[in-house]
C-alpha cells in the first residue's frame, strides 16, 4: 500500500503559487493498477516523483510497502553522457539486479539497435521513452509509476508495451496517469481524481471518471 498522510506540496514562481496537495491523507490500495486523473497542471507528474521520492513534500509523509519504480517517462535517471547500455547497467547495480540479464533485455525490448551504444544525449525524446520503458519492465517493482506508458513509438511497439505492462500487473500494483481514457480503461481498475490540490478514491473506475469528466467541464481552480 502507499499511504499519504497529511501531505502538501506548494510550487512558488514568479510570485505565483500552485498547490498540487492540500494535507492530503490518502490509501492506494496493494493489487490494484490505479488510474490517477487531473487536468493539465492538476499536479499528477509532481504526485508521481513525490511517491518515487525524487521530490520531496513541504510536510506530511508517503510510506510504501514494498519496492516502487521511478516515473517511466522521467529521464532524470540518465547520465545523458553514458550510453544506453551503460546507463542499464549502472541502473542494474542500483537495484541489485543481474546485469547482463537487464541488460539484453533492455536492448531487445526498445528496438533501439546501434543507438544502444550511443550516448543518450543523441537520443530523440521517442528513443530515450523506449529506453526508459524497457528498463523499467525489466525491473520487477511491487509498485509501478507510469506517465503516458502507451504513448512510446509506433503502433507494433505500443502494443507490445500494453501487453508486458499487463503482464506485470499480474503480481504487481500501479499509479497509471493517462490523457487516454482508452487505455485507462484498458489497464486500470479504480481511480484517484486530483483537483485544486485534493484527492477522492473512487472503487468504480467509471465513476472516478466521470468525476474528472465533470471537473474538466468547469472552470479550472482559480
Amino acid at each position: 500500500m502507499i499511504r499519504l498522510k497529511n501531505v502538501t506540496k506548494t510550487y512558488h514562481l514568479k510570485g505565483n503559487h500552485k498547490t498540487i496537495a492540500r494535507n492530503a491523507t490518502m490509501n492506494f490500495p496493494t493489487g490494484k493498477s490505479i488510474a490517477l486523473l487531473g487536468r493539465n497542471g492538476a499536479g499528477k507528474s509532481s504526485l508521481l516523483s513525490m511517491i518515487a521520492g525524487a521530490i520531496q513534500p513541504d510536510s506530511g509523509t508517503i510510506e510504501i510497502d514494498g519496492t516502487v519504480s521511478w516515473p517511466v517517462g522521467f529521464m532524470g535517471s540518465f547520465n545523458r553522457d553514458m550510453s544506453g547500455a551503460q546507463n542499464i547497467r549502472f541502473l542494474a547495480r542500483v537495484y541489485g539486479v543481474d546485469t547482463e540479464e537487464l541488460t539484453e533485455f533492455v536492448r531487445r525490448f526498445s528496438e533501439l539497435g546501434g543507438h544502444f551504444h550511443q550516448p543518450v544525449h543523441t537520443y530523440s525524446s521517442g528513443m530515450r521513452s523506449r529506453l526508459g520503458f524497457a528498463c523499467s519492465m525489466g525491473i520487477h517493482f511491487d509498485w509501478y509509476l507510469v506517465d503516458e506508458v502507451t504513448a512510446v513509438g509506433d503502433a507494433a511497439f505500443k502494443e507490445k508495451s500494453k501487453e508486458i505492462f499487463l503482464d506485470r500487473m499480474r503480481n504487481s500494483s500501479a499509479v497509471f496517469v493517462s490523457h487516454s481514457l482508452g487505455d485507462i480503461r484498458n489497464v486500470c481498475d479504480a481511480a484517484v481524481v486530483l483537483e485544486d490540490g485534493r484527492m477522492r478514491y473512487y472503487r468504480d473506475l467509471e465513476e472516478g471518471i466521470e468525476r474528472h469528466e465533470f471537473n474538466m467541464r468547469k472552470a479550472p481552480p482559480g
